[in-house]
């Protein structure tokens, strides 16, 4: 049985996917009974698509391995605190447990709307923190 420490690493990987397309470097892993059923990243450059965030992406996957729109039995992975769109969608989901790695200071839900999420969804924050903002500061000190 893998733990947190084992799907943020596979969070981070689909971040490092991203980067290497010149996304903004978010991934995404959705875990339902100790099984990978999504591993996604952001999209948004890719897709010409806003709304194409690594954790859109995830939802979405998941839902169709699973068949159905409700994520209550998964865990949602991501290397960086969702924004308000996703937290919504987190919500709508239903998400049993949101990991997340670096904090969003300046765009993350818990700013805006820390009361986005379904109040039973279960979250941890800061797993792999150091790690996940370093990619990202990585990424934006080469853009600029």
């Amino acid at each position: 049985m893998a733990d947190d420490n084992f799907y943020m690493k596979q969070a981070l990987m689909e971040a490092e996917k991203a980067a290497a397309r010149g996304e903004v470097p978010v991934g995404a892993v959705v875990v339902c009974r100790d099984r990978i059923i999504a591993r996604t990243h952001n999209l948004t450059e890719t897709l010409n698509d806003v709304t194409a965030h690594a954790e859109m992406q995830a939802i979405t996957a998941a839902a169709n391995a699973l068949g159905g729109k409700y994520l209550t039995d998964c865990t949602l992975y991501v290397t960086v605190e969702p924004c308000v769109m996703c937290a919504g969608a987190i919500a709508w989901a239903q998400t049993g447990r949101l990991v997340f790695g670096a904090e969003d200071e300046k765009r993350g839900y818990q700013r805006f709307a820390p009361q986005a999420l379904h109040p039973k969804t279960e979250v941890v924050k800061g797993l792999m923190a150091d790690e996940c903002a370093a990619l990202m500061k990585d990424f934006f000190k080469k853009r600029r």
